[in-house]
């Protein structure tokens, strides 16, 4: 009998747990709705006539437009008749090999220190959480006003400013490469520590959002399961290599993809300003051979996406929560 009406019950659970599943899968799909609506209305129009002008010349001929279909020539074009299209596109791929590791080390390093209880956490937090809100949109125009309506001599002292900060800099990675070298230490070894240092103030400024979700990750694991493992006798090292860096590698994949799209689409890109620089450009169908460049920089970076998502997807730990 107690057979039968365990048998009779599991059905229902398990109905009961895939009713629930697609009310969540419904609900996401309403969350996502605009943005799927967004992207059909507008944004598919847009991308399709960019890729139509990467395909195409236009030529006014009588005062008509005349388009010609000229193939992928645009695209040779980009990559062999315009040369710095193709050698920043390495240079940027190499600044990013060093650049994204080095963001979601210094982001969980910092994330964990965040966690702990401390005076001040929150004041700490919101430290490193400012250069994101100072490169918003609306304190950039802030700041531009406030530089613009500044008098000539401090524009110009603020340029001599800038010109020393870059010069120290250089100075600074060239007395690091000598220090290292007389050392012992590889060329290739000392160029990347050199260049770490020179650039860890853009590490910190480009690490707040990362940041923010490497604690919210964090702060999701329970507390019950430190205190096991401090019952059990496991030391910090051990809980954190067994324990928490598992229990965020998910956000780490997330980071890690956030990451390299915010490095391809900033502002400093040098990428973006020769594609910038070519579509204002004399050089003839330079619009055209821009959009071409676009299109091979989007493939690029969904490549690099993929690729990273296919490794860490590998060995990302996910909790289940039946």
């Amino acid at each position: 009998m107690t057979n039968q009406v365990k048998a009779g019950t599991q059905p229902v659970k398990k109905k009961k747990i895939v009713s629930l599943n697609r009310k969540k899968a419904r609900a996401g799909w309403l969350f996502v709705l605009p943005f799927l609506i967004g992207l059909v209305i507008i944004y598919l129009p847009i991308l399709y006539e960019s890729v139509k002008f990467s395909l195409f010349n236009y030529k006014m001929v009588n005062g008509v437009q005349v388009e010609t279909f000229v193939g992928f020539k645009n695209y040779s074009d980009a990559l062999f008749d315009t040369s710095n299209f193709a050698q920043s596109l390495l240079t940027g791929l190499k600044e990013m090999a060093f650049d994204i590791p080095a963001i979601l080390i210094f982001s969980l390093f910092i994330a964990v220190i965040l966690n702990q209880k401390m005076i001040g956490r929150a004041a700490f937090r919101a430290i490193f959480f400012l250069p994101v809100v100072v490169s918003t949109g609306v304190m950039e125009s802030v700041m531009t006003v406030s530089y613009e309506s500044s008098n000539s001599s401090l524009n110009l002292g603020q340029a001599e400013t800038t010109a020393e900060q870059m010069a120290s800099a250089m100075a600074l990675e060239a007395l690091l490469e000598k220090i290292f070298t007389s050392l012992g230490f590889g060329l290739g070894l000392v160029k990347y520590i050199a260049s770490a240092v020179a650039g860890i103030s853009d590490i910190i400024n480009r690490s707040g959002v990362q940041i923010l979700i490497f604690l919210a990750a964090l702060q999701s694991i329970s507390p019950a399961i430190y205190e096991s493992c401090e019952i059990d006798g496991a030391t910090s090292w051990e809980t954190f290599w067994k324990i928490t860096f598992p229990m965020v590698s998910p956000m780490i994949l997330v980071n890690a993809v956030y990451t390299i799209i915010d490095s391809f689409t900033t502002d400093s890109n040098s990428v973006m300003k020769v594609i910038e620089n070519t579509y204002i450009s004399s050089i003839e169908n330079s619009k055209h051979i821009s959009a071409a460049m676009g299109w091979m920089y989007i493939l690029v970076m969904v490549a690099l996406v993929g690729i990273v998502a296919a490794i860490f997807s590998a060995y990302v730990f996910y909790q289940r929560r039946d």
